[in-house]
């Protein structure tokens, strides 16, 4: 007991200390565990996997009609306002 607090490092429920073989096999899974995980973050947070996660959702929002003929329209509309400033 260190300052009122009780270890239960290397015991297990019973009270008998664990086998430093177990320990370690303990140890080697939580870091297989780990580096699963941190391989999963790491694919997730790719910069280049949301730059072309944000292309395709451009692509398929520009593949829509309502949107395409919006778009055709306004750029038509634009054009008009320029050219009759030109001309003016």
């Amino acid at each position: 007991m260190i300052y009122g607090v009780t270890s239960q490092v290397n015991m297990e429920e019973d009270g008998v200390a664990r086998d430093p073989d177990a320990i370690q096999r303990d140890i080697e899974k939580a870091r297989d565990s780990l580096a699963v995980t941190l391989d999963e973050l790491s694919t997730k947070a790719d910069p280049k996997r949301f730059v072309e996660s944000g292309k395709a959702s451009v692509q398929e929002k520009l593949n829509d009609p309502r949107v395409r003929y919006a778009m055709i329209g306004v750029g038509a509309l634009v054009a008009v306002i320029v050219v009759r400033k030109i001309f003016r």
